[in-house]
């Protein structure tokens, strides 16, 4: 049994977003809206879709492949895939599955794992659990979200804040002493659990012609609902974190936040002292991709060269259930 200081590290980081680009003004031609509206209430300017045909799947595997290739892996190296979603290819089998196909892996354990928003931190705590107690060494994880098709586009609420796209990361055991990942913190509060929801479809609403024509089988949200308990609880989650792992705000040097909307995070900011500037942003370019968001912007940070090796990082979302989680790694 491995010691408890043996941990994850993340070895290879991949994103993918379809080429589609739908920017407000293309919104404002559906609903009610304007680009001055949806910047000034969100932060986004444009978001991206998948074209026909195109599966969350699809937009894994090209997350995957160039995580797999910055990590030096190939798919018979992983032990285990996990998936964060909530728009998978199809009800059953998981999305994990279909990427495990693409991919060319081996029979390894794969499955997916909702909790919307926070699905990629959540699936990352998992994986790193596995990885401590020595059971698995290579672990893919990812987010995928194909939102535009469950997006109600007469709603002009919530249709201006989703966006399709897919991001992965490639964990490794890590040695005494190396980065890896610090602390997780997941929680959920079910009590606003029917304040964001897809009311049609499962067990409680089987889909008929009258929740169809009704677009019950969409992303439905209480905005004002959300708003408040995500800053309190992203906050909350994120000093845990911090906490957990015995260190201080000053000791961070960049936060990955779940894009969801620029004034939510901005309020984080303030909460926990920690400037914009430390801050990776890319809502106004991809807007809520939920549990690709953090992987995009971790892999866009990675590439751009603003986190680099030795840096601590802080994640933290909140999504539907509602679930919220943090990670601090260290890269």
């Amino acid at each position: 049994m491995p010691s408890q200081s043996v941990r994850s590290r993340i070895v290879g980081t991949g994103a993918y977003a379809p080429e589609r680009v739908v920017t407000n003004f293309d919104l404002a031609k559906l609903v009610d809206t304007s680009d001055e509206w949806i910047t000034e209430r969100t932060g986004i300017k444009e978001r991206r879709f998948v074209a026909d045909g195109q599966a969350a799947s699809d937009l894994a595997y090209e997350a995957s492949t160039r995580a797999l290739d910055a990590a030096k892996l190939k798919p018979a190296d992983l032990d285990m895939i996990i998936v964060g979603t909530i728009s998978s290819d199809m009800r059953l089998p998981a999305c994990a599955a279909f990427l495990q196909q693409k991919l060319g892996a081996g029979p390894i354990p794969s499955f997916d794992l909702g909790a919307a928003c926070a699905g990629f931190v959540y699936s990352l705590s998992v994986a790193d659990q596995f990885m401590r107690t020595g059971a698995m060494k290579a672990v893919l994880v990812v987010g995928t979200e194909v939102l535009s098709r469950i997006t109600n586009f007469t709603d002009r609420n919530t249709c201006v804040l989703f966006g399709d796209g897919a991001g992965a990361v490639v964990l490794q055991r890590a040695e005494e002493g190396e980065a890896g990942v610090l602390s997780t913190s997941l929680h959920t509060d079910s009590s606003l659990a029917t304040s964001l929801m897809v009311p049609a479809g499962g067990s409680l609403e089987p889909l008929t012609h009258e929740s169809l024509n009704t677009q019950r089988d969409k992303i439905y949200m209480n905005g004002q609902d959300i708003f408040k308990v995500a800053v309190r609880n992203l906050t909350s989650a994120s000093r845990f974190a911090i906490s957990a792992a015995g260190l201080e705000t000053t000791g961070i040097q960049w936060v990955v936040p779940h894009q969801a909307n620029l004034r939510i995070i901005a309020q984080v900011s303030q909460r926990l002292t920690i400037p914009m500037e430390r801050f990776i942003i890319n809502i106004e370019r991809y807007g809520n991709t939920s549990s690709a968001s953090i992987p995009m912007a971790l892999d866009e940070g990675v590439r751009d060269g603003r986190i680099k090796p030795g840096d601590t990082v802080l994640m933290c979302a909140l999504g539907a259930g509602v679930s919220w989680a943090s990670a601090l790694i260290r890269m």
